[in-house]
């Protein structure tokens, strides 16, 4: 695993939005204001369905984050609010001490519904930028940046993901101008299974 951090500032605020661990992956959530944006020079899918993409995602790779730090097996489960939002559930465990962690958020669309833009909040009205950069076809994998380019995850509907798919999220994220040399691959193997839900 890839350890490497990126402590490369953002381009798209003109302050630095962070996160407090729990949170992990759909966060990119702050105290500061202007934190549910875009990074410059990116654009979020258009043609966008809410439903297809509900369900659970792995997380298969991504910038090193304090909130994220030595969590593996991360997942995130995307369902239905009744107030027309989206429920958040993510998960990930620190395979050295077996601690699970858990978090829990709601997230609503920044823009219209077909374009796939999310502001998330993990906690009180503090909410942070979930842009989709690439989603393919069959809703199968996504390449997600937060509101600049310190946050990015590449996530699968499979705990694995074919390694020519991979290697192309890497390019196009490398081609927006994200750090990919920093990204780390997170275990999602055998020493999964026993916090699998």
């Amino acid at each position: 695993m890839n350890d490497a951090r990126s402590d490369a500032p953002g381009t798209a605020t003109a302050r630095r939005c962070t996160a407090p661990r729990g949170a992990a992956i759909l966060v990119a959530a702050s105290l500061g204001a202007g934190c549910t944006g875009i990074p410059e020079g990116t654009q979020a899918v258009r043609d966008f369905e809410l439903e297809p993409y509900l369900g659970r995602w792995y997380e298969i790779a991504r910038l090193d984050h304090s909130f994220e730090r030595g969590l593996d097996c991360v997942t995130a489960e995307y369902s239905r609010r009744e107030d027309g939002g989206v429920k958040v559930i993510n998960r990930g465990v620190n395979l050295e001490e077996g601690e699970p962690d858990v978090a829990e958020g709601k997230a609503y669309f920044v823009e219209d519904e077909d374009v796939g833009r999310f502001k998330v909040s993990f906690f009180g009205p503090f909410y942070g930028g979930y842009n989709i950069l690439e989603l393919d076809a069959d809703y199968r994998h996504a390449l997600i940046a937060g509101p600049n380019r310190d946050y990015l995850w590449i996530l699968s509907r499979t705990p694995t993901l074919e390694d020519d798919v991979y290697q192309r999220l890497v390019a196009r994220a490398d081609e927006l101008g994200f750090e990919t040399d920093a990204l780390i691959e997170v275990e999602q193997g055998h020493s999964c299974a026993p916090y699998r839900r």
